[in-house]
């Protein structure tokens, strides 16, 4: 429950294409009537942008996510890890400022979680913002400049990721770091 300010504006009301952020979900969100290029396209679509402007813009997430020649494919029979990298592309085309990833590399075996979280990282260091809800440890200490442990939806403790890695203060994040990272 709560309000979501973004940019000083309440922005919950907003229908999500109003939003200046993107969600890349748990579980890909893909439509699986479409191809590689027209999930990546969808939104610009939306937008009524002009046709050269979404080659363009498909063409250079293709290449970002590693996926160039791929565009004609059906999403259904790529990897987990393809699929997670077509949902980053599709929300990272329409230029949001923040990006949010729901568990993105929950349902993928360890291969594609390497893959996705690859792509991330590549992300962070072109300083794209992203908030990220994971069970990666390791990712979250190597790539965060904050880090907030939640425990049934309530903040225990943030810090930065020495901080809450290397210092905790709370023994539920204690616990929970000891048993995830020992």
């Amino acid at each position: 429950e709560g309000n979501i300010i973004f940019n000083g504006e309440e922005i919950s009301h907003k229908p999500p294409y109003e939003r200046e952020l993107n969600t890349v979900f748990q579980k890909y969100a893909l439509f699986p009537h479409l191809s590689v290029y027209e999930n990546i396209a969808f939104g610009l679509k939306l937008k009524k942008m002009g046709k050269d402007v979404i080659e363009q813009k498909v063409m250079k997430m293709l290449k970002l996510i590693g996926l160039e020649g791929y565009e004609n494919k059906n999403t259904t029979l790529l990897s987990g890890g393809q699929q997670q990298r077509v949902a980053i592309a599709r929300a990272l085309c329409m230029n949001p400022d923040i990006i949010l990833f729901d568990e993105p590399t929950s349902a993928l075996d360890p291969e594609m979680v390497g893959e996705v979280l690859n792509v991330m990282k590549n992300l962070a260091k072109e300083g794209i913002t992203m908030i990220v809800v994971t069970h990666e440890m390791a990712f979250a200490k190597d790539v965060s400049n904050k880090v907030i442990f939640m425990d049934n939806g309530y903040i225990c403790e943030q810090g930065t990721p020495e901080e809450i890695f290397n210092n905790p203060k709370q023994e539920r994040t204690k616990e929970f770091l000891k048993r995830y990272i020992g």
